[in-house]
């Protein structure tokens, strides 16, 4: 299962904060390809489907795709100098 850094959990709850909503999380959805790419948005509620990781009081939703692909990954997040998130994914070890 996706697990989360101190950071990456600090800057999901954040961000959730900002949706105003207990419940938001960070909603993460993949395309089932050989190179897949993730898309990451806040979200209200998991959709249909949805696994749901929860990690130090940070809620991560993850699509079908999303799940299998990041299931024995550690996620991390830092914010650059222009304050934007960036998100990097290393392997459990």
């Amino acid at each position: 299962m996706l697990t989360l850094t101190e950071n990456a959990s600090t800057i999901v709850k954040d961000i959730a904060a900002q949706a105003g909503d207990e419940a938001a999380g960070l909603r993460i959805t993949s395309d089932d390809t050989p190179e897949p790419a993730f898309a990451v948005n806040a979200a209200p509620a998991p959709e249909p489907g949805d696994q749901t990781v929860e990690q130090d009081g940070a809620t991560i939703f993850l699509d079908e795709d999303a799940a299998q692909q990041l299931d024995d990954k550690v996620l991390d997040a830092a914010v650059d100098q222009a304050g934007g998130v960036q998100f990097s994914l290393t392997v459990q070890a």
